[in-house]
């Protein structure tokens, strides 16, 4: 009887990729087994994602994987052209050294050319290479990617100009950008970016210390990424936590017990062995907060609502948030209309502001609208006039400002205050800090980037005014079940 063949396997495949990194070996002449976790991300890599970032902790085989990867597409894509840039010269030659170390014990050498000199592997079979540089060459800015391009250690180059630069590139050949890393410096540029991607996601899986962030635009994927850390508040000398950060299977109880002894810094341990150089610490409120807060409950079509609104004429943005309640025990903040000014130095056309708030108005009546009317009365008697509402002048005054972190934060923790998951108002939120007053009270704040960048990056980090929107509109309305309102509040009108 004759034996049906086994179907072959499709190139761009987990399993193909499977297969093949099957007949590879590694530096300890083991074949090369994918781990669970770069096998889920292979997966979002060949569903053709433009964009896929992969942060782990030191020691998961990262550079392995990188180079690996490297060598799958150049030898089953046509025509590929594999940049693949390292944060310096050093650790260009490893990579370099473990995709040749892969061809020479797999006797591959036939195959694939490796000409060390110029850090270059071509399979010309399909006419296609890798090369790999040191991204301090400042010899990138001019290539254009085909399959692939690699930014390796993210976290280690001097900026993130090379980001930018290939990113823009990837349409002309329908190329990727993978970026593959640990966690950087708190407040840095690719700590901003790694943020983006997180709070901008659209749609979000946890599982234990695992978070991918997918970002989709009309049901298109733009984005993907894969992070593996302990939670924010977690105890970092929890090994077992810290073990479902580092997903490696190599990484056991043990040898991060035997690490631990070995590193007595917590900042390099939080950092480099529990991914956590994210946020700062003393962040107002921390991602799971935010994210057990989320609701699938949308603001009923044509239900009244109450607006909070924080006005920015020239740098900071205006954010108007509702605010849909069922009872005092569920509080929902629905989907917030965000405004960025020109910073250019001329102020934003207070039409935009006025056509926000029709469109919040259009799908729920707008019945209250709190907000500190400094350089607004104008605005609030048109919102008066026209939406026909009652217009609230809630100033922000340090007493008023306590009250507002105090009943928000409260409302948090006791499972009252919800949100519809709006990306704008989750940056906010999840952008500001506590600042301690010297009586001891806490206040929302902004990070602590100059206020006066014009870097686009730096001030996306430091937007908070979705969050003081939504804290005013909330504390107003909570001061109707609540006694501890300051006599500071007043109508307009």
């Amino acid at each position: 009887m004759a034996v049906a063949a086994k179907p072959k396997l499709k190139p761009f495949t987990l399993d193909h990729f499977r297969a093949w990194a099957l007949q590879h070996e590694l530096d300890n002449d083991e074949p090369w087994v994918l781990e669970e976790f770069e096998e889920r991300f292979a997966e979002d890599v060949f569903a053709q994602i433009p964009i896929c970032w992969l942060v782990v902790p030191e020691g998961q085989g990262k550079t392995t994987f990188v180079a690996g990867l490297s060598l799958y597409v150049i030898e089953f894509m046509p025509s590929a052209y594999i940049p693949v840039a390292a944060s310096a010269r050093d650790q260009a030659e490893w990579i370099y050294r473990q995709a040749e170390g892969f061809v020479f014990r797999t006797g591959r050498t036939s195959e694939f050319k490796c000409l060390e000199g110029y850090r270059r592997i071509r399979f010309d079979e399909q006419g296609s290479r890798i090369q790999v540089f040191a991204a301090d060459d400042r010899s990138g800015d001019g290539i254009i990617p085909g399959g692939i391009c690699v930014l390796d250690e993210l976290h280690r180059h001097r900026d993130l100009a090379l980001y930018e630069t290939w990113k823009g590139k990837l349409r002309k050949r329908n190329a990727q950008l993978i970026v593959i890393s640990t966690a950087g410096e708190v407040a840095g540029e690719f700590e901003q970016e790694r943020e983006r991607l997180r709070q901008g996601a659209t749609e979000i899986e946890r599982d234990g210390c695992f978070v991918r962030a997918l970002t989709s635009h009309e049901g298109n994927p733009l984005s993907v990424l894969h992070e593996y850390a302990l939670p924010e508040g977690a105890n970092i000398d929890d090994l077992e936590l810290v073990k479902q950060a580092n997903p490696a299977s190599y990484v056991t109880l043990e040898s991060l017990r035997e690490k631990r002894a070995m590193v007595k810094n917590d900042q390099h341990w939080s950092r480099f062995t529990c991914n956590l150089a994210s946020r700062a610490v003393n962040v107002a409120i921390t991602e799971k907060e935010w994210h057990d807060a989320r609701s699938d409950i949308e603001i009923p079509v044509g239900a009244e609502v109450w607006v909070g609104l924080d006005l920015g004429w020239k740098i900071d943005t205006t954010a108007a948030v509702p605010l849909w309640t069922d009872g005092p025990d569920f509080r929902l903040l629905g989907p917030t209309e965000i405004l960025i000014p020109p910073r250019n130095g001329s102020s934003m056309d207070p039409r935009l502001v006025e056509e926000a708030l029709w469109r919040i108005h259009d799908r729920n009546p707008i019945i209250r609208l709190v907000m500190d009317m400094t350089d607004g009365e104008q605005l609030a008697s048109w919102i008066e006039t026209e939406l026909g509402c009652e217009v609230v002048d809630r100033n922000q005054y340090i007493p008023m400002q306590v009250l507002d972190y105090k009943r928000f934060t409260e409302a948090l923790r006791e499972g009252w205050l919800h949100h519809s998951g709006d990306s704008g108002l989750t940056r906010h939120v999840l952008n500001a800090t506590s600042r301690v007053l010297q009586s001891g009270d806490i206040v929302f704040a902004r990070p602590s980037e100059s206020r006066r960048s014009t870097r686009q990056a730096v001030q996306e980090s430091r937007v908070i005014d979705g969050l003081v929107a939504a804290a005013m509109v909330h504390s107003t309305w909570a001061s109707g079940v609540e006694s501890d309102e300051p006599a500071m509040l007043v109508s307009w009108g």
